[in-house]
């Protein structure tokens, strides 16, 4: 009898923890994080948008939008943070690894992937009892040891470029010698029928499925390749934005600025932010260059319609399977809008007519096309900040942030944040204790702070007056402490001085404030360099510039790939050379 009530017990202990975890389980939020590539801060219709977005809009409707959001205004930095919530310098990704200058190779703020001393969301919500997956862009290494397989993902499907086709297996710019695609641990290609936004939200759904069976709660990472270049959308994306763009960039500007204030995402009094120096005027162009310039933009808007459209997929997937009232949602950008024209460059028409690009009107944005919106254009889907990505400027750092789900308040808040802010976040919002260590590796300190306060209603500020967040890329410099701003934006846009911009009152730093504020301005100079030391930041060499370093960059790798052929024709061509001095000897004998 005593061994029988000891079964008993035994079973009824066992099914009550099993009972326990399950509901444990089941009270821990699932977690679906949606980056955008190079979104401007009002390109969802949610920050006033022209664009159809109605699924990211629902989200937005039903949760925190947030309006003083603030990344890296390039890509691998920023998503360096986001993955582990500390500066990209300490993560290893001080800078893009294509536009890395030669003197700051092999440094450790500058290796163009993760280092051994961070953690990623992946490693600390896996630790802990989550099943991680992620598909899309990565662009933070493809080494045994820095693909996600070996940071904390359970499944992947990435891409380590910064960017590739969207519909086909091939790269987007003569820097790359193909498209480095990876599932899991090995290199991987694509379907005939690829379409990027489709295909990596129908992988992520694969995987999910995969693990139907589990009780475990999971994280979804999502990177897209919207809207980066090239900027590619099916057809009946495109139409819907027929004769939007036909009147040029102001109007978009103005329109934009306008609800983003009636939105209450900026102040009343706020001013729109100018557009650079040196961009042209809508009325210089000819009819035709306008009608390749508002379909272009057409198309971009149609690529962000068509990802919205596949992002309404895996909503739909997850209310199917019951997990969607349960899933935190977040979406944002990685840097503001891409203003870069390839096509200025002399090198990339004739390997763009090589590699099977075109840029025909009617089919435009469709496959074997190559689309870019131009500057002008981004600082309309910047709006109502100036500059754009690349820059250091509020059009190219301050981007959306839409936080959606179980416990979260609805509304607005201007609360100042950083991308450094939402691996914190997703750690108080899942109830997830970090381990001391990962992976034999001792958890970093977090630059970022959680928002799940803001998130809930129960603060309106991450920070305080006095505390100081910095950023620099590209020597493009930032510092924010309060509601000010200290800025530095290089040549050939800025003039690498020093600005001052109170961004709570004018977000679209209309007005410097350096002169008015010598003291303060001198304050936030020794902050900057405080952080400097502290981050690992190496100033750029004199001259340097992005884009020129990507072009010796590209110009070295291609000849390293040409090499090969270059040695065969140098033998060839001297066997020849010989064979034909020997046939003349042999003549002349």
């Amino acid at each position: 009898m005593t061994d029988l009530r000891t079964r008993v017990a035994a079973r009824l202990t066992a099914a009550l923890t099993l009972l326990f975890c399950t509901l444990s389980a089941a009270e821990r939020p699932n977690v679906v994080v949606l980056v955008v590539d190079d979104a401007g801060f009002s390109d969802f219709g949610a920050y006033g948008s022209e664009i159809r977005t109605p699924h990211i809009d629902s989200l937005a409707q039903r949760g925190k939008i947030f309006s003083n959001f603030h990344v890296a205004p390039v890509c691998a930095p920023t998503r360096a943070m986001l993955m582990t919530g500390v500066y990209s310098h300490r993560a290893g990704v001080g800078n893009l690894p294509e536009t890395l200058p030669i003197e700051h190779e092999g440094h450790h703020a500058y290796l163009g992937r993760l280092n051994d001393e961070v953690i990623t969301m992946g490693e600390l919500l896996g630790a802990d009892g989550y099943r991680t997956y992620i598909t899309g862009k990565w662009h933070l290494g493809h080494t045994a040891d820095t693909l996600p397989v070996a940071r904390g993902f359970d499944r992947s499907f990435i891409l380590d470029a910064s960017g590739a086709d969207n519909w086909e297996d091939r790269p987007y710019l003569a820097y790359y010698d193909r498209a480095p695609w990876f599932e899991d641990d090995h290199e991987a290609s694509l379907p005939d029928d690829f379409y990027s936004s489709e295909f990596l939200v129908d992988r992520m759904i694969d995987y999910l499925a995969e693990d139907a069976d589990s009780d475990a709660p999971f994280l979804a990472f999502v990177g897209f390749l919207a809207v980066h270049i090239p900027v590619q959308a099916p057809r009946e994306f495109t139409q819907r934005y027929a004769g939007v763009y036909d009147d040029g960039w102001e109007p978009i500007r103005q329109a934009r600025f306008e609800r983003t204030r009636a939105l209450g995402l900026i102040p009343e009094g706020a001013e729109l932010g100018p557009m650079p120096d040196g961009l042209t005027e809508w009325d210089s162009h000819d009819a035709d260059e306008q009608a390749m310039l508002a379909k272009s933009m057409a198309v971009n808007a149609g690529m962000m319609d068509a990802m919205d459209h596949h992002i309404g997929r895996l909503i739909e997937y997850l209310r199917e399977i019951g997990e969607y009232d349960n899933t935190l949602f977040m979406v944002l950008s990685d840097n503001g809008p891409e203003p870069n024209r390839p096509t200025d460059h002399r090198m990339f028409k004739p390997w763009m007519k090589l590699t099977g690009y075109h840029r025909d009107y009617d089919t435009l944005g469709e496959k074997g096309s190559f689309v870019f919106i131009g500057p002008e254009f981004a600082s309309a889907a910047a709006s109502p900040g100036a500059f754009f990505k690349f820059y250091a400027g509020e059009g190219g750092m301050r981007v959306p942030l839409i936080v959606a789900g179980p416990g979260i308040e609805q509304g607005v808040t201007d609360a100042f944040s950083f991308a450094t802010d939402i691996t914190p976040t997703l750690l108080e919002l899942t109830g997830t204790t970090p381990a001391a260590e990962v992976n034999g590796r001792p958890l970093q300190t977090f630059d970022g702070r959680p928002l799940h306060r803001v998130l809930r209603g129960e603060a309106n500020a991450v920070y305080g007056p006095d505390d100081v967040i910095g950023m620099e890329a590209m020597g493009h410099a930032a510092v924010f402490r309060g509601d000010y701003k200290l800025v530095r934006n290089r040549p050939p846009l800025g003039d690498g001085e020093w600005h001052l911009y109170n961004i709570a009152s004018d977000p679209g730093e209309t007005s410097n404030l350096a002169q008015a504020r010598p003291e303060l301005l001198a304050e936030l100079i020794d902050e900057y360099a405080a952080y400097k030391e502290y981050a690992g930041v190496l100033e750029v060499p004199t001259g340097y510039t992005p884009v020129e370093r990507m072009a010796h960059a590209t110009r070295m790798r291609m000849l390293q790939r040409a090499a090969p052929w270059l040695v065969v024709g140098l033998i060839v061509t001297g066997g020849l050379i010989m064979l034909g001095l020997f046939m003349r000897r042999r003549k002349a004998l």
